[in-house]
């Protein structure tokens, strides 16, 4: 018999994600539907999400730990006897952990809020580049750019490696910047050969009881990463994407009429880009999973 979700404690709920106390040493993370953009929550939400960013995280956690033997915070399967029905399919079992306070980005590709920076510095998070750079120039190679973790409703804040280093030690924060690199380039290699453009991603960790660094969160989904298909990349422009970059794009183009740096609530998404959302993030994970969405469990057809 499974648990209800009201058998356990709530801890807490983010912009996607709420945590609720399994026991002493394990944690139960499900992902809701929520989207939000720019730091802000937007409704309504993306039918099925939840079960799509676990299904992602699912499929990289293992292929990360079978390519590099990085640890991850998974304590179970996701048909996990500890994971209520109610939320099958959009939840783990984690262990706890220690979380690092900073967001580890890496990034093999110039844009978003990377660009903007480039185009004012020269830099990015401290990391010098070469002139000339445009929208979705590939860079030379990988660099890291760490960020703050903004609580809800902030912004997170670029920083550099001397301010992580500043804040966690040296050894630490060159542990988190070789990891993070290494984790990209596996995915980013991986993603290629499945015809995908990794941009950049988002990772977070955690230090288990031992201070080993252990990968959590989510990892490599559509909301932490950015994916360009292969096969119509071309720098200069804004590429097509399987994240939710569309519902960036759509709410700073002229139809949603919303300005992003005001502190006006943006408006409601249409449905025509709810669903696109969806076919979107379910593309990416069928496409970089070679599996069927449709197969995982509690997806809908």
């Amino acid at each position: 018999m499974r648990p209800e979700l009201s058998d356990y404690t709530h801890l807490s709920g983010g912009k996607v994600r709420e945590i609720y106390e399994v026991d002493r040493d394990t944690l139960l993370m499900m992902a809701t539907d929520r989207i939000s953009a720019f730091d802000f929550p937007l409704d309504p939400e993306i039918p099925d999400k939840g079960r799509i960013l676990t299904a992602t995280s699912t499929f990289f956690f293992d292929l990360l730990q079978r390519e590099l033997n990085f640890p991850n915070h998974l304590a179970g399967p996701v048909e996990d006897e500890r994971v209520p029905e109610e939320v099958l399919g959009r939840a783990h079992v984690v262990k706890k952990l220690d979380m690092i306070p900073f967001e580890c980005v890496a990034r093999g590709y110039l844009t978003g809020s990377g660009k903007k920076e480039y185009d004012a510095t020269g830099r990015v998070c401290g990391v010098a580049l070469p002139e000339g750079l445009v929208e979705a120039s590939k860079l030379p190679e990988p660099i890291f750019t760490p960020a703050t973790k903004a609580e809800q409703g902030d912004h997170d804040e670029n920083v550099t490696f001397a301010y992580v280093a500043s804040k966690l030690g040296d050894r630490l924060a060159t542990e988190l910047k070789e990891a993070t690199l290494a984790i990209y380039t596996a995915a980013a290699t991986y993603a290629e050969s499945r015809g995908i453009i990794l941009a950049d991603t988002k990772l977070e960790f955690g230090l288990d009881s031992d201070g080993t660094l252990v990968l959590a969160d989510e990892v490599l989904t559509p909301d932490s990463s950015r994916y360009w298909p292969a096969d119509s990349y071309e720098a200069g422009k804004v590429q097509p994407s399987f994240d939710k970059q569309y519902v960036r794009n759509w709410l700073t183009g002229p139809k949603s009429g919303w300005d992003p740096a005001g502190d006006v609530e943006p408006p409601e998404l249409p449905g025509s880009v709810v669903e696109a959302t969806r076919d979107r993030y379910i593309e990416a994970y069928e496409r970089l999973s070679g599996e069927k969405f449709c197969n995982w469990p509690g997806a809908n057809a």
